[in-house]
């Protein structure tokens, strides 16, 4: 199982024609080959979106982007973006569900552990370039 996590700052002005733009794809994406889960992010630099896209495998998720369906997005989606997206993809070593979980606490702490995991790496993302984590 992969996922890959996408960085993308938008246009000033284009956030809800972009949001609505994924919000499309994301549910075109349901029940395709080898797709698992997909969350759309927005930190609070309103101009940035986060997705982290969960796949069986990185040959599920280069065939959906060869879709007619995904091209229709991507073109709309391209011209909205003020610079290149940057991706990073990682094998999944673990995935923990809620419905898989003991009680109530043991979601909690796997959501937080995800949700601190992708926040690290946005804040990262989102500091000046002298003052990146090192």
């Amino acid at each position: 199982m992969m996922t890959i996590v996408t960085h993308i700052t938008l246009r000033e002005g284009c956030e809800p024609e972009w949001d609505t733009a994924m919000r499309e794809r994301l549910a075109a994406v349901k029940g395709r080959p080898g797709w698992i889960s997909g969350q759309l992010l927005m930190p609070t630099d309103a101009l940035k979106r986060v997705i982290i896209g969960t796949w069986q495998s990185r040959a599920d998720w280069e065939a959906w982007h060869r879709d007619p369906t995904f091209a229709q997005t991507r073109a709309r989606l391209d011209g909205l973006e003020a610079a290149p997206r940057q991706e990073w993809w990682h094998e999944v070593m673990l995935d923990l569900r809620a419905s898989e979980l003991d009680g109530f606490g043991g979601a909690v702490d796997a959501a937080r552990d995800r949700m601190a995991a992708a926040l690290s790496a946005t804040a990262d993302w989102l500091r000046p370039p002298g003052r990146r984590a090192r």
